[in-house]
Formats: C-alpha cells, structure tokens, sequence
C-alpha cells in the first residue's frame, strides 16, 4: 500500500528542515549579511552623519525584511533546483516517490517559504537593534507581520521554481545579475512606493515587480502611520503573483522531470 501524498509531503519537509537546521547559521549568515550591512550603513551610519533623516529608517526597516525574505525564498529554492537537475540529479530520488510530480515541486516551494519567513524574523530584530528607536515600528499586530510575510515568502519561493526550473546551472550568475539585483533595486524595499509620485512612469512600471507588494505590505503591517499601499491591494497581488509563478513553476517542473 503507497503512502497517502500528504505523507510524503510531510517526509520531505521534516528532511529539509533537518538539514536547514544543522547549517542554520550558514544559511543565516548566506542570505542575511547583505540586508545587514545595508541596515548598517543606511540605518545607521548616514543618519549618524546627518546625510539622510533619522526618520529614514522607518521606512527601510520594512524594505531590508523584504530584501532578506526574497533572496532567501528564491536561493532556497531555485539554487538546490538548479543543481538537482544538474550535475548531483539528486531530483531523481524524490521523483521516485509514489506520489503525482506536482508534490515534490509544491514541497520545494514550502520549504523555501519557511526558510524566507525565518530569514526576515531574524533580521527584523537585529536591524531593530542596529538603527536604535524606531517612532514609526508599530509591533502591536504581530500576527499579521507573520501572514504578509508568509505571503512574500511564498510568492519569492515560486518565483524561484520557475527560476530554477528555467535556468541551466551555467547561468545560474546571470540569474542573480539580471533578474535578482534590478528587482531588489526597483522594488520599493529602501523607499516608499509613494515617494515614486515625482516619477509617475517609473511609478507604474515598478508595479510588475514583486518585491514592490511585498516591501509595501511589510511597511502596512509594521509602520502603519507611514505612506505604504493599502494592505488589500498588497495581499490581493501576492496572492496572484504566486498564483501566476505556481502555474508556470509547475509545467516547467513536469517538463524538466519528465526530460
């Protein structure tokens, strides 16, 4: 008799949370060190020198989670991806599990979204610690700090099946350069949407970018009284974005598993 697929489901992830847990510091260290020094400088450093405001760094806070939330999600799925359908074809063990392909690829993304959410509650106090007192950190609704930045994750964590499900591990760099570092930029994670008025085409066209909903849900849920985008909207688009990269990770998935 095969295992039911939730099962094998829960099988999968017990053995990548036993894995992250033995080299967390490592991944902690990996997708974590860049938001920090960047909290460091920009939340620290500059307005210590007066060349920006101290009130700056309420509205950084919530763009350095974004930023380490997203390139968590997105390594943890799409680099293991890339090689396991490359040179270790450690792919082909799970594939064997008596359960449909689209388990496996659902699990991958689960897995990714959980080591996202770790990622940004790690950094939310420690960049809390290096910026000093925050007027606008409103901690109050903790809950709902935990389902925006669920939601974030999740939507990185597809978008790194689709990612590494699409890109041969030779241009897993090209990736990063082209793909990760412009979203992180054009994302809204080291100013407000809002801000972008001034510019109103760069302000609509930053709107395919991911990051954007979830830089701004973070800044709704943890500085409220600052400019942010209704969290409605914020939730409504992550919730289609991961929609959309599930749809095109999954078919993308089933053609690499069945090649």
């Amino acid at each position: 008799m095969n295992p039911s697929p939730a099962k094998v489901f829960g099988a999968l992830v017990r053995r990548d949370v036993h894995v992250v847990s033995k080299e967390l510091p490592f991944f902690l260290l990996r997708t974590t060190l860049q938001p920090i020094m960047f909290t460091f400088v920009f939340g620290y450093l500059l307005p210590k020198m007066g060349f920006v405001q101290a009130g700056y760094t309420g509205a950084l806070l919530p763009g350095v989670l974004g930023v380490s939330l997203a390139f968590a999600s997105v390594q943890a799925v799409a680099l293991p991806m890339v090689a396991d359908f490359g040179w270790t074809k450690e792919i082909e063990d799970r594939l064997l599990a008596p359960v449909p392909v689209w388990v496996i690829a659902l699990e991958k993304v689960f897995a990714g979204t959980v080591q996202g959410v770790i990622a940004a509650l790690f950094v939310l106090p420690v960049a809390r610690l290096i910026m000093g007192p925050i007027e606008a950190l409103n901690v109050s609704h903790l809950g709902l700090v935990v389902v925006m930045t669920f939601l974030g994750a999740f939507a990185f964590s597809a978008f790194g099946l689709v990612l590494g499900t699409a890109i041969k591990g030779e241009q897993i760099g090209l990736m990063f350069g082209l793909i990760v570092a412009p979203m992180i930029f054009f994302g809204c994670a080291y100013y407000p949407w809002k801000a972008l008025s001034n510019t109103p085409i760069v302000q609509k066209l930053v709107l395919v970018n991911p990051l954007v909903y979830v830089s701004e849900g973070l800044r709704g849920v943890l500085t409220p009284d600052l400019p942010h985008m209704h969290l409605g909207v914020v939730a409504a688009a992550l919730v289609v974005i991961s929609a959309l990269f599930m749809a095109i990770g999954l078919r993308t998935f089933e053609k690499r598993a069945v090649s």
